[in-house]
């Protein structure tokens, strides 16, 4: 591992209009207004500790404030009403304006949540592609004339419409800021829908800005409304108010959990995306140099802070040394140090306390014996790093082989036989993602249809498109979002029935 990190001052490398932005106090954004009277948040660099911003924090009555404004633009004529082909044109034009602000966009993801400022660029690429699909989706949305076979065909003509929702509550996580809200938002507005967003704690700066630019674009006031604040505060305000029609959240399962407790008092439909223990399944016949790179890039992708990560690996015994040696080896390469420095590739964890969290998984499975084969260990110096650590001998009954680390952590265990390698990757009680590598077509179909997790990847990992659903099995989540799910997400049927 080489360590980049020199302390130097955080907005050394933002560009002048984006310093410039940060320097002033960030109301939030209802009714398309700025809103400042509200006590100011401290934001903070995950790679130095330093405040860097301030925003104004939500309370109950900004988010009502912000449910009413989103439900008179539901309301209005040019929202509801509007059609489809010039929705699209709406969220579109939002495409375009984002992607000339783009790298602004990187550098303050980079800034607010420690991601190297490469991966940065990728995500928010990927959050305008997300646009620009969602942007098609507008046209795609249709009902269904129907032929009723229990009625009297010459008397009755039936249809069956497809209506948005209403005000969807978005509560966002703290990992990818303003890529994660591109990446969502467009289904929710070409579904006809308005949105009240929560943005993390941690890190509001990056859904300001998007909204900023998407009223730039022209979009309507009060469509796109956010408000910062705690998720004991804000956060819970939203997910209880009576004027939301439709929850979307991203984040752990325990506060998935409890969400959906409290959502489930007005009967709101809940989307969640939670945590997972993702599996990687290395067979003798995969192309293990591949495989090695694969696993590796994406168990320490945002630092091991992503919700898919492959964070289990299971390797055929036969293979297994080599395998747990190119974990290392790659593990060592990783250049730890500051998000805009360009040659960083892991950066930050988001804070001192997830810091002393997943130091804590390692050291207590350390002290159960587990061993640490690379890494393991704090990084020395300002900001909230910890070392790429890949651990053996791990049980079942290990905290840091059973919850979510969300670090750069992975583990590696051995087995001998497909059976056992399908038992060890369904023993969890998360579903998000699993990844195979094999050589063999029928070892790739038994494992497709074996694991229990929404999404598997063979001989790939986190290849992600705006056109395939995304969601998990068991405690990773409910529903599912991108693609033609993201229509019956967002959307409710009507059946009308006319005597002719």
């Amino acid at each position: 591992m080489t360590s980049t990190r020199d302390g130097a001052g955080t907005l050394a490398g933002v560009q002048p209009s984006l310093r410039a932005w940060l320097e002033v106090s960030r109301p939030m954004l209802i009714g398309g207004v700025p809103v400042g009277d509200a006590p100011p948040l401290a934001v903070e660099d995950p790679s130095t500790g330093l405040r860097i911003a301030e925003v104004a924090i939500a309370g109950a009555e900004h988010v009502d404030r912000a449910v009413s404004s989103a439900r008179a633009a539901f309301e209005a004529d040019d929202w509801r009403w509007l059609a489809a082909s010039d929705r699209g044109r709406l969220i579109r034009a939002a495409a375009a304006v984002v992607d000339r602000h783009s790298d602004e966009l990187a550098q303050l993801d980079a800034i607010d949540a420690g991601i190297p400022i490469g991966l940065s660029r990728e995500l928010i690429a990927a959050g305008v592609g997300s646009l620009e699909y969602a942007a098609g989706t507008a046209a795609r949305i249709s009902g269904d004339a129907l032929a009723p076979s229990g009625l009297p065909g010459d008397r009755f003509g039936a249809r069956v419409l497809r209506e948005p929702l209403g005000v969807v509550a978005m509560i966002l996580p703290w990992n990818s800021p303003a890529a994660m809200l591109l990446d969502k938002i467009g289904n929710v507005l070409a579904t006809g829908n308005t949105a009240v967003v929560k943005p993390a704690e941690q890190t509001p700066l990056g859904a300001l800005r998007v909204a900023e630019l998407f009223a730039g674009a022209g979009l309507p006031p009060g469509v796109l409304n956010v408000v910062p604040g705690l998720g004991s505060v804000a956060g819970a305000a939203l997910v209880e108010h009576p004027g939301v029609d439709a929850i979307s959240f991203t984040g752990s399962t325990v506060t998935g959990k409890r969400i959906a407790a409290a959502a489930a008092a007005n009967l709101t439909p809940v989307s969640l995306e939670l945590g997972g223990k993702s599996p990687a399944l290395v067979f003798p016949d995969a192309d293990l140099d591949a495989a090695v790179e694969t696993v590796a890039g994406n168990a320490f992708l945002l630092s091991g802070q992503f919700c898919t990560a492959p964070s289990r690996v299971f390797v055929h015994r036969q293979v297994f040394d080599e395998v747990l040696a190119g974990l290392c080896a790659v593990a060592g390469a990783l250049v730890v140090g500051p998000p805009l420095d360009p040659s960083t590739t892991t950066g930050p964890l988001i804070s001192g306390a997830q810091r002393e969290r997943v130091l804590g998984l390692v050291g207590s499975g350390l002290l159960a014996g587990a061993r640490a084969a690379c890494g393991g260990d704090a990084v020395d110096g300002p900001g909230h790093y910890v070392a790429p650590t890949v651990l053996t001998g791990t049980t079942r009954e290990m905290a840091v082989e059973r919850e979510e680390v969300f670090g750069p952590v992975l583990s590696v265990t051995p087995f001998d036989g497909i059976d056992e390698a399908v038992r060890l990757a369904n023993d969890t009680p998360y579903g998000l993602a699993a990844g195979v590598f094999t050589g063999g077509l029928a070892t790739a179909e038994r494992m497709t249809r074996d694991l229990q997790a929404g999404n598997v990847w063979i001989n790939c990992y986190n290849a992600f498109d705006p056109a395939l659903p995304f969601g998990g099995y068991k405690q990773s989540g409910r529903a599912r979002e991108s693609g033609t799910a993201a229509i019956d997400r967002y959307t409710q049927t009507k059946t009308v029935v006319t005597a002719t």
